[in-house]
């Protein structure tokens, strides 16, 4: 039987902030001193409970990546970048080794068409109590067309993607390898914002997995949703020689980056 929908609370999302369309707007995580629930800390990145938990049967956390209220992977440095990675891992490793979820999910939102609310950096990490996530994809949504494969990681655009039209999925064997995860989704960010579609792109998601001995991270540039998703469930994926090309972009400047 196939997984029922999340249930929405519409009293608990009574007075979200929001301000991802609209930056200078108030920010919650910019206002460190009334954070509350915090559960862990390192140097300015905090993971803590979400104040405005809007799904039933879950257990909603944040962890706000810098004090950099217009940060994000294409703007932090190398290092901190990876500084950043490795403390979402481990918060979202902590979650899953509790053993209390049926499923755990990380996620970061970027952008007006991303579904946040929150124009400061972070990422998500939820626990579902009843819903099994890896019954609604499989290993050959982060298969298709090769960038690289090396003994870091693997980066593949997929041709059987989830929504499509573009799905970067970069995969890596252990958690030893997280900064170089890093390493690759700051060049791909890089490239979707500035050169993918003439830097017309403005919104991007980051989805994690562990699954099949690998962590994966898929990257997925945001548009209106198609139609054909929408109604009927069915996703798009770009012709094959439009995929060598961007997979060609992408190898060039990852190449660029060693």
């Amino acid at each position: 039987m196939a997984n029922q929908p999340l249930v929405f609370d519409y009293q608990a999302a009574q007075g979200k902030p929001e301000n991802i369309r609209h930056p200078e707007g108030y920010c919650p995580f910019c206002d460190v001193e009334h954070l509350t629930n915090i559960l862990a800390q390192d140097d300015d990145r905090i993971w803590l409970v979400n104040k405005f938990r809007t799904l039933e049967d879950t257990f909603q956390t944040v962890v706000i990546e810098s004090s950099d209220h217009l940060g994000g992977p294409s703007t932090y440095s190398v290092e901190q970048n990876r500084q950043v990675f490795e403390f979402a891992f481990k918060c979202w490793h902590q979650m899953i080794v509790s053993n209390k979820y049926q499923s755990t999910i990380m996620y970061k939102n970027y952008g007006p068409l991303s579904g946040g609310s929150l124009r400061h950096p972070h990422f998500q990490i939820v626990g579902l109590d009843n819903y099994d996530v890896y019954q609604n994809i499989d290993i050959s949504n982060f298969t298709g067309v090769e960038v690289i494969h090396d003994e870091c990681c693997e980066i593949t655009l997929s041709t059987q993607p989830i929504i499509g039209f573009v799905e970067i999925n970069i995969a890596i064997d252990e958690v030893g390898h997280i900064d170089d995860l890093a390493d690759a989704v700051q060049v791909i960010v890089k490239y979707l914002l500035n050169d993918y579609m003439g830097g017309r792109l403005s919104s991007y998601n980051l989805f994690f997995y562990e699954m099949a001995n690998k962590f994966y991270c898929k990257i997925v540039p945001r548009y209106a949703t198609s139609p054909y998703f929408v109604g009927y469930k069915i996703a798009q994926v770009q012709n094959e020689g439009r995929l060598e090309k961007i997979a060609a972009d992408i190898s060039e400047r990852l190449s660029a980056n060693q």
